[in-house]
């Protein structure tokens, strides 16, 4: 089955928290706080696969985690970070963040990308310790990692790229100048997936060319199969465009030339600027007359003109050693640059956004960045609810209570987390 789209969340790991712990052996006077930092969550890293050519692997399959980091440990041993993820997809795959549609990576080289990088583990409470706070009972939380939704968009990587309304012979002329073998019949749209072929003319000289699927009017819009594989010639360098010059299907070919580059326009500025070359394809079967109107037409428009019939590889060597000479001049194959920035994945916590309302003489703040501040809080400790203070005095939740009128004994519950308010 041939999936060329899909949508996935991947979630890095989150940090592991810092440990509160304390040296406590014999003949050791005053061990101190010891408490380790926590591990570093696992990274999401997308990988190129050469033996990939769908992304078949990911419809059934929606969600993608990294290992989290694990906390850490007495002594001031430092938990293990989380593993990362690997992702494997076909060489060619664009990756784009859901929401806003823009380009994160192009998984167009055998180079890993991390797309989603692990949280930083706490520190422990070995780092807090000062010459009046001695006995520090808390620490850091990890942070959390990154997470985004994403859409992966497999665009072929291919020099030459065959198009042309269905039944005009690109399957047949694919399967005489290279090695693929698609199927081949006398009726339309019988390609339903981009079939690639290596064209090699000697040892050093070689292409990818790529035979897409039938289009039609309308492609650009979503008519036929065209608009599902428009998307695999924009990456092409050269665009071989085949007409059947014979009229078999009771076509113009001049109509049809100009029906598939309206189309292709349509679809992508970049890809009608792309260079053409116009084959003529079954011209065995065509009058003389027909072949001498469609050539003077498409040379007056300065492209390269071929006849050729692919059945018979008719003119078919000429086609290929004239797209190999073209190929020379062009740039390499396009690879799209990242447009997304990432946030700060972080945001939740140094923003510390919250709200604060009041409902029966209780005053609750929404805080979602406080839960792990939670997590390294003892409720019994004095120290640590200082820390827990200063928290909350730095983030403005103090301030804002005392807008809305708090006063000494008033019951203030923070994310289930209820406590009476004291100046």
């Amino acid at each position: 089955m041939f999936v060329d789209r899909a949508k996935i969340k991947i979630k890095a790991g989150d940090g592991g928290n810092g440990a509160v712990s304390f040296r406590r052996e014999k003949y050791v006077a005053a061990g101190g706080p010891d408490g380790g930092d926590g591990g570093r969550g696992g990274n999401v890293v997308f990988v190129a696969d050469r033996s990939m050519d769908t992304l078949v692997n990911f419809r059934f399959r929606y969600k993608f985690e990294a290992q989290n980091g694990q906390p850490g440990g007495t002594r001031r041993c430092s938990g293990k970070s989380g593993e990362d993820l690997v992702i494997r997809v076909p060489f060619g795959t664009v990756v784009r963040e859901a929401q806003s549609g823009q380009i994160m990576a192009d998984i167009s080289s055998e180079e890993p990308v991390i797309l989603a990088h692990g949280g930083k583990g706490g520190a422990g409470n070995q780092h807090f310790a000062t010459a009046t706070r001695q006995i520090p009972r808390f620490s850091k939380p990890g942070l959390p990692g990154e997470c985004f939704e994403v859409t992966l968009e497999l665009k072929l990587l291919a020099d030459v790229g065959l198009v042309g309304f269905p039944n005009v012979g690109k399957s047949t002329f694919i399967s005489v100048v290279s090695a693929a073998r698609p199927k081949i019949a006398n009726y339309h749209f019988t390609t339903l997936q981009p079939v690639l072929g290596v064209v090699r003319l000697d040892e050093d000289t070689s292409f990818v060319m790529a035979d897409i699927p039938g289009l039609v009017e309308g492609a650009s819009e979503g008519v036929g199969l065209g608009h599902d594989f428009l998307r695999h010639v924009e990456r092409c360098r050269l665009i071989l465009h085949l007409v059947d010059v014979s009229g078999s299907e009771g076509r113009d070919p001049i109509e049809d030339f100009e029906k598939i580059n309206r189309e292709l326009a349509n679809f992508s500025e970049d890809l009608a600027k792309q260079p053409q070359i116009v084959l003529a394809n079954k011209c065995d079967l065509a009058a003389p007359e027909q072949i001498a109107a469609f050539r003077a037409y498409i040379e007056e428009k300065g492209l390269p003109f071929f006849e050729v019939s692919a059945a018979t590889t008719q003119g078919t060597r000429e086609v290929v050693n004239f797209a190999a000479k073209k190929l020379k001049e062009l740039p390499p194959i396009r690879k799209y640059e990242p447009e997304f920035t990432a946030p700060d994945p972080n945001a939740a916590i140094t923003d510390r956004k919250f709200t604060v309302r009041k409902e029966d003489g209780v005053f609750y703040v929404d805080a979602p960045w406080m839960e792990p501040v939670f997590s390294v809080v003892n409720p019994e400790d004095y120290e640590s609810l200082q820390y827990f203070q200063r928290v909350l005095r730095s983030s403005g939740i103090i301030d804002e209570l005392e807008k809305l009128g708090v006063q000494e004994g008033d019951t203030v519950d923070i994310l289930g987390f209820q406590f009476d308010y004291i100046r």
